[in-house]
């Protein structure tokens, strides 16, 4: 198996070298990074983008006002850094200034200016272009230009994280190249294959199904960056991609995840790893819509009581010990390891497999015919779970969560689907339950928002659950300045979560990064791990053969 990866490997990468011409790179900027991915971007204009892959590679292309520093602090504006904009004031408690570095320029060669800022508010807002991240800038209550370099936002109200706000969910668009293109047609746009950035890299190729290749803008306005050319080798999973790495054929993977991946890197020289912060964590979602039709509620999970049942079953830590070992903790609700918010006394529903089967019955759900899956009035208590081929994790949960709901009565059928139809649809409500893991922002105010409230549905919020008094919660949470009310507003929020049962919160990672060791001055930041790219560096004295092609 091993011999053929490395075969189809090797003519993926004599296939990227065709039109290149060998002449043996030797001056300071050198060098090829080859990620493994394992998933497909979905789109790379940014307001539309859903997966971390399609975030990672348009990241590249496409900058922010200013980005978060690595302390990951989100309050106030002390720990950002400049980049598209030199500079910015506060005018006044409600209304701040951007300048735009007039340095900035477009890939095709067009100055950046604050008209694009403009532009680019009113996209990610417009409900035609479905932006995921249209709830998480709700208290900016406009956008406005003063000059060419200045843009002014003003906000509806003072909380915490109105800065983080502005700056940390809106990629800036080219509104020369976008503003014509209705706005109903940008999630198939042809832009969003083929972008037109401002960032460090620039877009060169990318063959569906294979590989996604990106070449440095040697003048870039914040420097030129040191690694010339970034390429995304598509992966059918997990398991070939660490074979990839180990075997010389890729540079780099984000997440091992497993302990026997961490285990096999750790044992090949040329590597290194990196532990870091986790920034996702998995859940099992139940439609609360009818499948297929969200004008109906959903025949078993609109129930409460059915999907709480179904979380008392759940083992869920001996389900994580099973699939991570000691690299993941259960979460004590829709969150990752990276949030603040993390409270292991936060109340949930218990494991037990009695008060569910208890639960059900009451609900009418008995097995009546002996055949060992619960029934009433004809109809069996079953339902079809939704997960990704691209992902051994999720796979392997499926199955253990099968065996889980066995006992209890509850005939599970898997729908193992490639990742862009199970990315296709989630979006549409097409399933019953679905194994989902989300890669989360560093705060939970625009984390919840995007995922578990009423403003979600439509966009993040798959599952469409909608409860007010949650709501009320995330709100409260995220606009008070005193730490210790909001931290009590999002237990009492996550506990209202947790008994409504939307889901079952499996698992939240702790990272491991693999890079290859010829790779310096690699700094990785948990909530975007490769944000900081375009400062690495290849050693000279540890370039490989792939390093020296010049482009």
């Amino acid at each position: 198996m091993r011999q053929r990866l490395g075969a189809a490997a090797l003519i993926g990468l004599l296939a990227l070298a065709a039109c290149e011409r060998k002449g043996g790179c030797t001056g300071e900027y050198c060098g090829t990074l080859v990620f493994a991915s394992v998933g497909e971007p979905d789109a790379l204009l940014p307001p539309i983008v859903q997966s971390s892959s399609g975030r990672d590679v348009s990241d590249q292309m496409f900058l922010k006002l200013a980005d978060l520093g690595m302390l990951t602090n989100t309050i106030g504006d002390e720990d950002f850094t400049p980049l598209l904009s030199d500079r910015w004031e506060w005018e006044g408690p409600l209304t701040l200034a951007f300048h735009i570095d007039p340095r900035a320029r477009w890939h095709d060669g067009r100055h950046v200016t604050a008209a694009d800022v403009v532009f680019t508010y009113d996209a990610y807002v417009d409900p035609r272009v479905g932006s995921p991240y249209r709830t998480s800038l709700r208290w900016i209550s406009a956008v406005t230009l003063r000059d060419s370099l200045t843009a002014v936002f003003r906000f509806r109200r003072r909380y915490p994280e109105m800065f983080y706000d502005a700056v940390y969910h809106m990629r800036i668009l080219p509104g020369h190249l976008l503003r014509n293109l209705p706005r109903d047609q940008w999630q198939t746009a042809a832009f969003g294959r083929a972008p037109i950035g401002d960032g460090p890299y620039r877009f060169a190729a990318w063959k569906a199904g294979e590989r996604l290749e990106l070449v440095a803008d040697s003048t870039f306005f914040l420097g030129r960056p040191a690694i010339p050319r970034l390429i995304w080798r598509f992966t059918p999973d997990l398991q070939v991609a660490v074979t990839q790495l180990v075997a010389g054929e890729a540079d780099a993977i984000e997440v091992l995840v497993s302990p026997d991946n961490i285990e096999r890197v750790r044992a090949a020289p040329h590597l290194a790893t990196y532990p870091y912060k986790g920034a996702a964590y998995g859940y099992l979602g139940f439609n609360l819509a009818a499948n297929g039709d969200s004008t109906k509620p959903h025949p078993l999970f609109a129930d409460r009581d059915v999907r709480r049942a179904l979380a008392m079953a759940t083992d869920r830590a001996r389900l994580l010990k099973s699939m991570f070992g000691e690299n993941a903790k259960v979460p004590p609700g829709p969150m990752s390891q990276l949030w603040w918010i993390w409270d292991p006394e936060i109340r949930e529903l218990p494991y037990d497999t009695s008060q569910a089967g208890r639960l059900l019955t009451s609900r009418g759900w008995i097995d009546s015919d002996g055949d060992g899956v619960r029934d009433r009035d004809g109809a069996r208590l079953a339902f079809r779970l939704l997960v990704p081929t691209s992902s051994n994790v999720r796979r392997g949960y499926a199955r253990l969560l099968q065996e889980e709901f066995r006992r209890i009565g509850v005939d599970v059928q898997i729908d193992e689907v490639e990742f862009s139809v199970f990315t296709q649809r989630a979006q549409a409500g097409q399933f019953d339950a679905l194994l989902q893991t989300w890669n989360t922002d560093p705060t939970p105010s625009s984390g919840i928002n995007q995922t578990w409230t009423r403003g979600g549905i439509g966009q993040s919020n798959f599952l469409r659950y909608a409860s007010a008094p949650f709501d009320q919660l995330v709100e409260q949470a995220g606009t008070t300045f005193d730490r210790t009310a909001a931290r009590s507003h999002w237990r009492a929020a996550m506990e209202l979560i947790n008994q409504d049962a939307p889901a079952v919160f499996l698992f939240a990672v702790r990272n491991v990064a693999a890079i290859h060791r010829r790779v310096d001055n690699v700094t990785i930041r948990p909530d975007s791990w490769w944000a900081l790219v375009r400062t690495w560096r290849i050693r000279p004295d540890r370039r490989i053969d792939r390093d020296r092609v010049e482009h």
